[in-house]
């Protein structure tokens, strides 16, 4: 199985534009995405809409694709880059046999042991999409479980697949709960078919693109992890990050 990490980044946010190029102690963002993913992997690209990220991207000596303005999510963008740096005749002969990795923008501190565990889904047949969730402990307020920012996952423990995402309060048949970390690894004849697929009720319902695929009778396994995810989506988050590298 050949593995590809591609990594989106688009310079436009509500919240915070330009994030991908944010400083954290000496080195951009996406290039501690870069550089963490390639821990794991001997294939990544950054695939971007916007020329500062293809300029700084070369500037350290990542490969990166440029593509267009308008997906209305990331894993259009990475068919588009995976579509990039490949022919149809190859495509046509590995396309079964080759995962694409989708790896967060915003992520600078992902461990190569969860990339690992994506990876490792795939040494289960008939796994089409994986992913990763991680567990609420004791730790945890009541006021995580039930944030709507966090989406939970109901997973059968005995196969691994997933079977129910939601921003409301899910558990597993054993009354466990667990929250999705927002990586996904898919099979690459499947990535090219999912991107056609129309938004689902349940989609558009609890705004996650994934229940679209479960809708679509497409298995999408998960893979446990116990590492806390450090992710970027405001100004606040980048000084969090900043001072949670600092003591690292």
């Amino acid at each position: 199985m050949k593995f590809i990490g591609i990594i989106p980044a688009r310079y436009g946010s509500s919240r915070f534009p330009g994030k991908p190029l944010a400083d954290i102690c000496g080195k951009t963002v996406i290039r501690r995405v870069y550089e963490q993913a390639r821990m794991a992997l001997d294939t990544v690209l950054v695939a971007t809409d916007d020329d500062r990220i293809y300029d700084a991207v070369e500037a350290f000596g990542g490969k990166v694709v440029m593509t267009r303005a308008d997906h209305k999510c990331g894993t259009d963008r990475c068919l588009e880059a995976y579509e990039a740096i490949t022919t149809p005749f190859w495509r046509a002969q590995n396309d079964t046999d080759t995962v694409v990795i989708n790896i967060q923008g915003d992520e600078p501190f992902i461990q190569p042991e969860q990339i690992e565990t994506l990876m490792k889904c795939f040494e289960q047949e008939g796994t089409d999409i994986a992913t990763l969730v991680r567990p609420f402990t004791k730790a945890d307020s009541q006021a995580d479980l039930e944030n709507v920012n966090t989406p939970k996952v109901d997973w059968d423990k005995a196969t691994g697949e997933a079977k129910m995402f939601s921003r409301k309060v899910i558990a597993c048949a054993d009354g466990s709960h667990y929250r999705h970390i927002g990586i996904y690894a898919y099979r690459a004849d499947v990535l090219a078919k999912i991107t056609k697929l129309a938004q689902s009720p349940l989609e558009i319902a609890e705004r996650l693109e994934q229940l679209r695929w479960l809708e679509n009778g497409y298995t999408l396994r998960v893979g446990v992890t116990e590492i806390p995810t450090i992710g970027i989506d405001t100004p606040e988050d980048l000084a969090k990050a900043i001072e949670w590298y600092k003591h690292s």
